[in-house]
């Protein structure tokens, strides 16, 4: 996904249980992307009404610093559990997004965005996990489903449930439905492709820099986390390396010196520089930004760069 069309930055989606007063407490001293406060399966049946409530409780107080943004991720429509979830949960004051489970059809979406609109909220954001086969086939009506769909995620244990597939280790298995996923949250603009759950939460430096290595260059924008120390590995390797935001850097001081010679073809380090190219460095800069990677001091570094 072209980073210059995204407006949200979900490196990471961390899920933290509503039922747990300790867990959601402990959350807001984090520094996250997105934290998805849960009330499906990390909540018994008999837990949903104290998680609603205490989920509701947390997105009433002032913001948390590290947190750039709060989801709650509701039960599914098919349950009859969402209106329950969306009537406790919209009383937050700070809830950014819903994040909704087994989205097999675009009415699913169209129930939750009818639920909001009808609270008299406005502004939040949709995302959409896809669970299922009849989902990656009906990918395009669920993304034209609302104007506030926001994402895309795919959820690997459930696609493997629906499927009867074994998961291994390549992720061959998966290959077309994240291929799928990932075009479609191109092709409709969305801000975010989010990658499966690396399970393999104690080794974070082995399984999931290999997850998050493949799922980025797949086109993945982040990936799904369901441990705190998974978050500072998928936030690096989800965001472009110094040396590439440099050379992103160097490229856009470059085309601004031509620009102003005149130059309408113009070359870089070797290579011939057209609008892709460019468009590609502002789309670099952009995430390095909006990740905090002190982009202000490579414009300075940089700025007697040249076009050759």
């Amino acid at each position: 996904m072209a980073a210059a069309s995204r407006s949200v930055l979900r490196r990471a989606l961390l899920y933290v249980p509503g039922s747990n007063a300790r867990m959601l407490q402990k959350s807001r001293g984090l520094d996250v992307d997105c934290i998805a406060y849960d009330l499906e399966d990390s909540v018994t049946l008999s837990q949903k009404p104290t998680a609603r409530r205490q989920i509701t409780e947390l997105l009433s107080q002032p913001r948390a610093a590290g947190i750039r943004e709060q989801a709650v991720r509701i039960n599914a429509v098919e349950t009859g559990l969402a209106l329950e979830d969306l009537t406790e949960v919209l009383k937050g004051k700070h809830v950014d997004t819903i994040v909704v489970p087994k989205v097999n059809k675009s009415s699913d979406l169209t129930f939750v965005q009818d639920v909001i609109t009808h609270s008299g909220r406005s502004g939040i954001k949709l995302i959409a996990l896809i669970e299922s086969a009849r989902a990656v086939m009906d990918i395009r009506s669920i993304c034209l489903s609302s104007p506030n769909l926001s994402g895309l995620i795919f959820a690997a244990e459930d696609f493997s449930l629906d499927l009867s597939l074994t998961r291994t280790p390549s992720l061959t298995e998966f290959l077309f439905a994240r291929q799928t996923i990932v075009t479609a949250a191109r092709a409709f603009e969305l801000d975010s492709a989010i990658d499966l759950v690396c399970t393999d939460y104690k080794d974070p430096a082995g399984s999931l820099t290999q997850e998050c290595i493949s799922g980025s260059a797949m086109g993945f924008t982040g990936k799904q986390c369901i441990h705190p120390l998974q978050v500072p590995v998928v936030h690096q390797l989800f965001a472009p390396s110094e040396d590439r935001v440099r050379d992103a850097v160097k490229i856009l001081v470059a085309e601004k010196e031509a620009e102003r010679l005149g130059k309408g073809s113009w070359s870089f380090g070797g290579k011939m520089i057209d609008r892709p190219v460019i468009e590609a460095a502002r789309g670099v800069v952009k995430m390095a930004e909006m990740a905090g990677m002190g982009v202000e001091r490579l414009w300075e570094e940089e700025k007697e760069v040249k076009p050759e």
